[in-house]
């Protein structure tokens, strides 16, 4: 046995020469991803745009907006940008278990939420943002850019990710930028969907904020987690779906949480530099995003094209707590050894990131739209 291994240098070395070029070819792949989002962001734009990905779906959750309303949306931000081959999937229309009368509760027992998402009304109190009209989930008018002329395919999102990841096993990374119903709705269908996955990277969670920008708009979102350090909404709209998703076998999990974008802001200025190099189609769109919002899902883009973006991360074990009580949504974390032991995954988590490099990777991967 020993003899005949001490044989097999000379063939791996000439079979490693002959695959060289094979090696180099997938080095320079473009990566494969799904979109799972509300709506549409600089996010989709970005990794639309940008020649390092390859963007094979969007699919739509409600959250931020119906799930309705958002599959209108990507269609429509797929036809201008020339992209109106990408499919999209319409996806799960409620979250798991919550609804909006069960946050009411909640309210009435433990306090006001600062963001309901699709249950939002007003704010609690003054803020730069503008109040989001309440709409219903049939409530599609008023599309940026005008209505689609196209249609969302016959099947739902959880479905389109489990066929997609079969007719492409280990090809697939999932982007998931709002609640993860969808994720944990094709868990559920097929226990093969997270295996059969390249990985999932997402955003949302929350570990330990702290205000970085001096400004007004940047410290408002940051005071949001000053007694609430471990609640974000994208968890807290659905955190059934969050745990169950975060149990599941994924071959990697990367969470981009809260923390890393209080160093970041949407400012007028980075909009005018997206919009100076954005497709003709597009510029009108990306002139209507409000700015002062943290760069919440584009920096989980920013990561997929550049990870040299990355500052600070740490490998921790991930849930999140879905029992009804006073930190329903909130984020739970240990370190290795510390885990309770109950099919948690071990993911890698952002910290912090370089902002400067974020805003001129979106601007760069824009600028490169074909």
């Amino acid at each position: 046995m020993g003899q005949a291994q001490a044989r097999t240098p000379a063939p791996a070395q000439k079979e490693t020469g002959k695959t060289a070029p094979a090696k180099a070819e997938q080095a320079n792949a473009r990566q494969m991803v799904i979109i799972d989002d509300e709506g549409t962001s600089l996010m989709h734009i970005a990794l639309l745009a940008s020649p390092k990905i390859d963007v094979v779906g969007v699919t739509s959750v409600s959250g931020n907006i119906w799930a309705t309303r958002g599959a209108a949306m990507q269609l429509r931000m797929l036809e201008l940008m020339g992209k109106d081959k990408v499919p999209v999937a319409q996806g799960a229309l409620y979250p798991l278990l919550n609804t909006e009368e069960k946050t009411r509760r909640w309210e009435a027992l433990y306090g006001k939420l600062t963001w309901k998402g699709v249950w939002m009304k007003e704010w609690v109190e003054p803020t730069q943002q503008s109040t989001p009209p309440y709409r219903t989930p049939q409530d599609v008018s008023d599309i940026p850019g005008g209505a689609p002329k196209g249609h969302v395919l016959a099947e739902a999102a959880a479905n389109f990710m489990i066929r997609m990841v079969h007719k492409y096993p280990g090809q697939i990374t999932i982007v998931e930028g709002g609640p993860m119903t969808n994720l944990a709705l094709a868990q559920r269908l097929d226990p093969e969907f997270a295996s059969l996955a390249k990985g999932l990277i997402y955003m949302g969670g929350s570990f330990n904020p702290r205000q970085v920008l001096d400004n007004r708009s940047a410290a408002d979102f940051a005071r949001e987690f000053a007694n609430s350090p471990r609640r974000e909404f994208n968890i807290r709209f659905d955190p059934e779906s969050a745990s169950i998703t975060s149990h599941a076998p994924w071959k990697s999990i990367t969470v981009v949480p809260v923390d890393p974008s209080t160093a970041t802001q949407l400012t007028p200025d980075l909009l005018a530099r997206v919009a100076k190099v954005a497709p003709a189609g597009i510029r009108q769109v990306v002139s209507g995003f409000e700015p002062g919002f943290p760069l919440w899902d584009e920096i989980v883009a920013a990561v997929l094209i550049d990870p040299s973006v990355v500052t600070r991360s740490e490998q921790l074990y991930v849930d999140y707590d879905s029992q009804f009580g006073a930190t329903y949504g909130d984020t739970l974390s240990w370190r290795e050894h510390y885990q309770p032991g109950l099919g948690e995954q071990k993911a890698t988590v952002i910290l912090s990131v370089d902002p400067g490099k974020v805003d001129d990777t979106l601007v760069d991967a824009v600028s490169r739209a074909r």
